[in-house]
């Protein structure tokens, strides 16, 4: 029996030394070291940028928290601009069926927004220790290009919609930025598409 407790002593306190060490490369929030991507938020016109900060004891659950919280500010941000083409839509489409047709474009630009939070991705991530817990800060984006295609895709779906929209100087707008949109693709096809970083920077 004795053999036995001193075996479990043993085991138990190579588990807490496992333990340290694995998280003795991570930073304390103690020191300020916050990231500098997440106080600068990079401006890019291509691109939506959000960032997120959040705490658990589970590191990997602070960082799906921050992945969540960011995505959402994604989300918000395309609906921004999608409201912004509905207003210009609205303003052209006339009064004989507006209340109909707005009530469908606005259909598509939700699920233009569900289609983002999924579509988003981390681009950069942090993980810091945070007291007796973890504290993740990510930065997730998202490209307007893609948005635009997505909201197009929609629009197409919806044959009356789509026919009254493609009359509109707003559906010339968008039509431009998604064909621009698969331009960049083509072009980063060729050159190589770069890969997301997960950075400690």
């Amino acid at each position: 029996m004795r053999r036995i407790l001193v075996s479990l002593v043993f085991l138990t306190s190579l588990i807490y030394l496992s333990g340290c060490a694995s998280n003795k490369n991570l930073t304390d929030t103690s020191t300020g070291n916050i990231p500098d991507w997440y106080t600068n938020i990079p401006h890019d016109p291509n691109y939506f940028f959000a960032t997120n900060s959040q705490t658990s004891r589970d590191m990997q659950m602070a960082v799906d928290k921050a992945t969540v919280g960011a995505r959402a500010n994604i989300a918000r941000q395309v609906q921004t601009k999608l409201s912004s083409l509905q207003k210009r839509f609205r303003q052209e489409v006339g009064t004989s069926d507006s209340s109909q047709l707005l009530s469908q474009f606005t259909e598509v630009t939700k699920n233009v927004t569900d289609e983002t939070m999924s579509g988003s991705h981390v681009s950069k991530q942090k993980v810091l220790k945070d007291k007796n817990a973890f504290r993740a800060y990510v930065l997730v984006e998202y490209p307007v290009g893609a948005a635009n295609k997505a909201l197009m895709k929609q629009l197409k779906q919806n044959n009356h919609l789509y026919t009254r929209f493609k009359a509109s100087q707003a559906y010339k707008q968008l039509d431009k930025e998604v064909k621009q949109y698969d331009q960049w693709k083509k072009n980063q096809a060729q050159q190589g598409q770069p890969q997301a970083q997960n950075s400690n920077q």
